[in-house]
């Protein structure tokens, strides 16, 4: 794949022309105080992986509307007793699940909790997953996937339910009394990415403890450009939409305004780091670097606590970014966090 996106002394300096909703904070502030009034009901069972140096729970927590999204909790089986670990809060890539019990124990194996939520609905793709989407929009008329279903309005947009669902996993892994929950780090690739940044613009000023976040080649960022110059999936999803809705494309954008991680980016305080790959088709490094260049930009200037950012970049890689290499980076990231 050769390079198709702007340069990167541009991509350095590009700024989304997104604008977040006069009402963002608002209908958050609702849509999270609607979902924390259902009981959290965390629970962990104890299930078997196979493995002789990590324990593995079978999580299930209250997400949007109170129903039941499943997960797994991996923690390193020989820690001591009593101590609490910080924890990674791991989202999953589009259509994939939180896997079989032992298939990533990777974040345990370096010493952390490691968290991983089940996404509502998926789980059909490269990894299984065990949580239904109930949500009656899901009959709506909408494009194959995910990307359009509830499009009509902002209140049943699907990624409202996820994004609910990827902010109430912090609160159930903070809930386990293994896990430090003042020390909790968001970590994901590509819609996993997304669910970072969208949670971290959320939790803050909202739910204390977020350290970290790890948005990796995210998705659901910059979506004005992002259907317009995207040549792989998911988003031409909402662009194939609109070629048949025509008279749609001005209200889609604007319900999709309340989910852009762009918007959500600017919100955020907790220090990230970001991954780009200059030749991803799939994510455009125009997108990921429009919501690293918003990431923490609603701050006071003058904020003592101003979010730290860096990111990676990637020059010759795909939508695969720098996996094993960028792990590692990650985990010399977080060292540097946590001391």
């Amino acid at each position: 794949m050769p390079l198709f996106d702007l340069p990167l002394a541009q991509l350095r300096s590009y700024t989304s022309g997104v604008t977040p909703p006069e009402d963002l904070a608002a209908f958050w502030d609702a849509t999270l105080a609607e979902a924390r009034a259902f009981p959290l009901s965390a629970s962990f069972e104890p299930v078997e992986n196979y493995l002789t140096v990590i324990d593995t729970f079978d999580v299930t927590f209250a997400g949007f509307g109170g129903a039941p999204v499943r997960g797994w909790l991996h923690l390193p089986a020989h820690r001591d007793a009593g101590a609490q670990l910080p924890v990674v809060v791991n989202y999953i890539g589009y259509s994939g699940g939180r896997g079989l019990v032992n298939q990533d124990t990777r974040w345990a194996q370096a010493g952390y909790a490691h968290f991983i939520m089940d996404t509502r609905g998926q789980g059909y793709g490269f990894t299984l997953g065990h949580t239904a989407d109930p949500h009656s929009s899901a009959g709506d008329v909408a494009h194959a996937g995910l990307m359009t279903r509830g499009i009509a309005s902002r209140e049943d947009y699907y990624y409202r339910r996820v994004y609910v669902d990827a902010f109430r996993a912090i609160e159930a892994a903070q809930a386990h009394p293994a896990v430090d929950p003042s020390k909790v780090v968001l970590a994901g690739v590509s819609q996993g990415g997304g669910l970072v940044v969208a949670a971290a613009g959320l939790t803050a000023g909202r739910l204390d403890g977020v350290i970290a976040a790890l948005p990796d080649v995210p998705f659901l960022q910059d979506f004005p450009r992002a259907i317009d110059i995207t040549p792989r999936g998911p988003y031409p999803e909402i662009a194939q939409f609109l070629a048949r809705h025509r008279d749609r494309y001005e209200s889609t954008l604007a319900v999709l305004g309340y989910f852009d991680g762009v918007n959500l980016a600017r919100s955020a305080i907790a220090p990230a780091l970001y991954s780009a790959a200059l030749m991803d088709d799939i994510c455009p490094p125009s997108t990921v670097f429009a919501s690293f260049n918003a990431y923490g930009s609603g701050m006071s200037a003058s904020s003592a606590s101003r979010a730290e950012k860096e990111i990676e970049v990637y020059r010759f890689n795909n939508h695969e970014g720098g996996q094993e290499h960028h792990w590692i980076r990650q985990l010399v990231f977080l060292r540097k966090i946590l001391g």
